[in-house]
């Protein structure tokens, strides 16, 4: 029963932040919600295919104005999970790449809890966009 109350928090989680990229980008920055999908689909398939760090190199190389958003949210999720992100600037690429090798990619473990979580976080980021458009 203990795991499953941590599914369900982490699964919480990642709705409270997938819907956060949505509102920040869509409600509040009047964005399409196409361009959101967009954004969120092509990072999501960078996630899976090719890891933590690519995604977030990805958003900040390639996605800027809704990459730094994403990638603020990505990283709060994280500090939510336990990681030690100390607010730095997330528009400085190193900042944010040293973190995600030193903390996030440092052990197996935390890496596969924050790689699922964060999948799930840009699903529902991604759902959300769609039923905006």
């Amino acid at each position: 029963m203990n795991n499953l109350a941590q599914i369900l928090n982490l699964d919480r989680l990642a709705a409270r932040k997938g819907q956060a990229v949505v509102q920040r980008l869509v409600d509040n920055k009047k964005i399409n919600p196409n361009s959101v999908d967009n954004t969120v689909t092509k990072a999501l398939g960078v996630l899976q295919e090719d890891g933590v760090y690519a995604c977030f190199l990805y958003l900040l190389a390639k996605e800027k104005e809704n990459g730094n958003i994403v990638v603020e949210e990505m990283l709060d999720l994280l500090k939510n999970l336990g990681f030690e992100w100390n607010g730095r600037d997330v528009k400085k690429l190193d900042d944010v790449l040293n973190f995600i090798n030193d903390e996030v990619t440092a052990k197996l473990e935390p890496l596969l809890l924050a790689k699922d979580t964060l999948e799930k976080m840009l699903i529902y980021a991604r759902y959300g966009a769609k039923a905006r458009a």
